[in-house]
């Protein structure tokens, strides 16, 4: 039995102690001692075999490619499996007859690893050519294409993004489609005659407006040409299409949204027809919006078009189906788990997906389907990290989903109640509770295990997301305000002609939405947390919101924390990354130009006086897609006036932390802050110091 269930195990009878003051074996050391999670998953088509690719906190934050079989690193330490396309990354790495190709994040070049040997380059000695879903043509092997970045003038307006041919004999990179402004899922069909591709273009995101085509592919040992460019579905600014993927030599699989939800359809190269799978239209979303380009919810089951499986949201949790392509019947498959993050084809009627639960650790799962037979998942043992924190369920706190009435429509919220079987509050306390204002904007919150927020909840606090709905029994919430993904195209982006949820109302309905959650569930009939104890905390777009709470709804919380978040919307849109540069143009209504002055109203940095509530932020160094001077300015307005704030900035760490000691030092600080705030005095200290970059900044 490990130290912690131990020590569990022992408590016979519950201590009474006040909520937030209960000590918890779930420490960040303990966090950290599984390691990262793992983010995205491959497969060799040629020999099944699976790999994945984990975050590795320990090693200085850097992606390792883990052989799933063996559980053993296909590459050294020095080595970092990670792109920097669009700067969120994704699709960095992918296997192809038993050779691993995959960008280097050190050097942004492309390796290629076979037999047991070192890494061998394979694309041009140019460290501002950064590379991204990489796929092998099947009879020249020796071409793959590529979605290519090209950041030789770095600026966002003249970042420069095509698909290229990567020829590994002659280490070159050549453009082979041009025109868009991004592209994703580049894919030769498995005969090699045609190759796919998702595009889209300013001031679309992906899950606003994109199109997908295919092109007729001429291939030999020189290179590749592609001609006869077709267009296949999807619409500039009103629908959006993803997942192309190759079911046969003829059929393409994809999703579209043009009828309110992510739904998949086909589409057929020699006739030129596309056509949906279903019979009638589902309201449920058989994919999620492209932050990242790895991630993939569905795959062909076989080469000949005959069934698929895809994973979609259900109630807030993912469900599996079988779909046969030609007849549109539906099976569903009994899922046990919560969420589903990535999902591939392993070979004819076999699959792989990391999935995710409310109570148990990320693990790595093969779905077995025979004939006749119920569908068989087999969890590999090899990939699941040995030395994750073990701790008994009675301890862990389980995401309870609500949704909310509000006059503007349902409010999802996903809500963790205090959970410590050695504890118990006071009669008639209520805990304090945190409220969770999550990335994206078009982000969601998942009731799956986050054991950062057990570390809360462990503790006696309540959790609260804004996404899901709420059982009397809970207390953490997670606010899924309007614009969250996974409940249709009208949720995210625009319900109707006379309401939107958060196209134009950025820092509008996402700050309502989080203030209304925290109310509602501190009063009849739900009654379960204490408003005085609430705080708002937020990443990147969640830091936003959370800036903008205390501007805006100055007495509605004790505390907050932005996490890399925006204070200033003018001068975020002059200088982040490039393929957000023209998202708030939707977000806000209008570009810098047309419409400056909500600019203004709703970038908290000309707010600052409002704030009371007292502010950590906490920042990284070398973050492109929030730089530090957004973190900046809103210290040194609150500063200016006496208000209560702390800043730390962390050295070598950008949007997210990935650095153990980082993930350590901002758990710890965050925690100890709230604690100091409401004057909640905890039952451990277990606390190390860790050497900030700067700290000091908190003025009484």
């Amino acid at each position: 039995m490990s130290k912690a269930k131990q020590e569990v195990a022992t408590v016979v009878a519950k201590q009474t102690a006040r909520y937030g003051t209960w000590a918890s074996p779930i420490t960040a050391d303990a966090i950290l001692q599984g390691g990262g999670s793992k983010s995205e998953l491959f497969v060799d088509p040629i020999t099944s075999d699976i790999y994945y690719i984990e975050e590795r906190p320990a090693e200085g934050g850097r992606d390792a490619i883990v052989d799933a079989s063996k559980g053993k690193d296909v590459v050294g330490k020095e080595w970092n499996a990670r792109t920097g396309v669009q700067e969120y990354g994704g699709g960095a790495a992918m296997a192809y007859g038993g050779a691993v190709y995959f960008s280097n994040y050190t050097d942004n070049r492309v390796y290629v690893v076979n037999g047991g040997k070192d890494p061998q380059r394979i694309t041009p000695d140019n460290e501002n050519y950064r590379y991204a879903k990489l796929n092998v043509h099947p009879t020249q092997t020796h071409l793959l294409v590529a979605i290519l970045e090209d950041h030789t003038k770095d600026r966002p307006s003249e970042v420069v993004t095509t698909l290229c041919i990567i020829n590994s004999k002659t280490q070159s990179a050549t453009t082979v489609v041009s025109g868009a402004d991004f592209y994703a899922f580049p894919s030769f069909s498995p005969d090699g005659s045609y190759l796919a591709w998702e595009q889209w273009a300013h001031p679309d995101m992906p899950w606003e407006g994109s199109e997908i085509y295919v092109a007729k592919v001429d291939a030999n040992e020189v290179g590749l040409s592609v001609s006869d460019i077709t267009y296949v579905a999807g619409k500039k600014i009103d629908i959006s299409v993803s997942s192309p993927a190759w079911a046969s030599n003829d059929v393409l699989l994809f999703t579209t949204d043009e009828t309110g939800y992510y739904n998949p359809w086909t589409y057929s190269v020699s006739s030129r027809h596309a056509t949906p799978v279903l019979p009638s239209p589902v309201d449920e979303d058989f994919c999620q919006p492209l932050h990242k380009l790895g991630n993939e919810y569905s795959a062909p089951l076989d080469r000949h078009a005959g069934r698929a499986i895809y994973s979609t949201l259900k109630a807030d949790r993912s469900a599996l189906y079988i779909l046969d392509l030609s007849t549109g019947e539906t099976e569903e498959i009994e899922c046990p788990y919560t969420d589903i993050q990535d999902l591939k084809r392993v070979a004819n009627d076999s699959f792989v997906f990391l999935a995710n639960s409310a109570e148990a650790p990320q693990v790595l799962v093969v779905c077995v389907l025979s004939d006749g037979a119920k569908p068989e998942f087999r969890e590999l043992s090899a990939a699941c990290t040995s030395n994750a924190p073990q701790f008994p369920n009675e301890l862990i706190s389980v995401a309870q989903s609500v949704t909310l009435q509000t006059e503007d429509g349902p409010l999802h919220v996903l809500y963790l109640p205090p959970k410590n079987p050695a504890y118990e509050a006071p009669a008639d306390e209520k805990p304090p509770c945190v409220i969770n204002a999550h990335g994206g904007p078009t982000g969601r919150s998942s009731a799956s295990l986050d054991w950062s927020k057990q570390y809360f909840t462990s503790r006696g606090w309540a959790w609260y997301a804004c996404s899901a709905s709420v059982d009397p029994d809970d207390y953490r919430v997670d606010v899924n305000y309007g614009g969250s993904s996974g409940y249709g195209r009208e949720y995210t982006l625009s319900p109707g002609p006379n309401r939107k949820r958060l196209e134009g109302q950025w820092g509008v309905v996402d700050v309502e939405d989080c203030t209304r959650a925290m109310q509602q569930l501190s009063r009849p009939p739900y009654s379960l947390i204490d408003p005085n104890r609430s705080v708002i905390r937020g990443g990147s777009a969640g830091g936003f919101t959370t800036l903008a709470a205390i501007c805006f709804k100055s007495d509605a919380f004790a505390a907050a924390t932005s996490l890399y978040g925006i204070a200033d919307l003018r001068s975020l849109a002059k200088e982040t990354h490039k393929f957000e540069s023209h998202y708030l143009e939707k977000l806000v209504g209008g570009t810098l130009e047309e419409v400056p002055e909500v600019y203004e109203q709703r970038s908290p940095i000309f707010h600052a006086d409002n704030i009371k509530t007292p502010l950590l932020v906490l920042q990284g160094a070398i973050d492109r897609v929030v730089p530090p001077d957004q973190a900046e300015v809103i210290v040194k307005a609150i500063k200016e006036r006496h208000g209560r704030v702390e800043y730390t900035v962390f050295e070598g760490e950008g949007h997210g932390w990935r650095k153990a000691e980082t993930i350590k030092a901002a758990l710890e600080q965050e925690l100890q802050f709230y604690e100091d705030v409401l004057g909640i005095k905890g039952s451990d200290d277990n606390r190390a110091d860790v050497p900030y970059a700067h700290r000091g900044c908190s003025i009484q």
